[in-house]
């Protein structure tokens, strides 16, 4: 397959998709002629939902953007981009710790793989969603779930409490 500029690849594992990626998603979705999310595997992480179920919760918040297409894959990500014609891999950024590590994998992708990268500044109101720590909030802590629904959909943030908590798990209330 021929590579082109006008196609983008926005990796993730979207474990769980948040509000910061779909913005993410929808901003992309406006500068290139296609945008393919990857849906992908970190072997560094453990996941709390497989990749057709990520899959699935972006496809609900994603549909509208017709541009947009979902693709399961595993592997480098460069290998990717390259197997489905993408010369530009995209990436949100929140902070400088964030843009530290991605210029490593920015010029390792360029250079491996002649695969550019382009990088998002996340909007003011998600730079500090990370999912990491959503999954931690639902699995320890104490949330209201409008409040939770600031950073997920409603939808994911239910997914999440019956994936992690379950209705058989009560937690007893450490504080009184």
């Amino acid at each position: 397959m021929n590579a082109s500029p006008n196609i983008a690849v926005f990796p993730g594992t979207f474990d769980p998709v948040t509000h910061g990626h779909l913005d993410i998603i929808d901003r992309a979705a406006k500068l290139f002629e296609k945008l393919v999310v990857g849906v992908g595997d970190n072997p560094l992480k453990k996941e709390v939902f497989t990749q057709e179920e990520r899959r699935e919760m972006l496809d609900r918040h994603t549909r509208h953007l017709k541009n947009v297409e979902l693709r399961i894959y595993k592997g480098l990500t460069v290998e990717f981009a390259q197997a489905i014609g993408a010369r530009v891999i995209l990436r949100g950024i929140r902070d400088t710790v964030d843009l530290h590590a991605e210029l490593e994998l920015a010029m390792t992708n360029r250079i491996i793989g002649n695969v550019e990268t382009v990088f998002l500044m996340t909007s003011g109101q998600h730079v500090l969603t990370s999912s990491t720590l959503i999954k931690q909030i639902v699995e320890i802590g104490k949330y209201d779930a409008d409040n939770l629904g600031k950073l997920v959909p409603l939808d994911v943030a239910r997914m999440l409490e019956e994936r992690l908590r379950g209705s058989e798990r009560v937690r007893p209330n450490e504080y009184d």
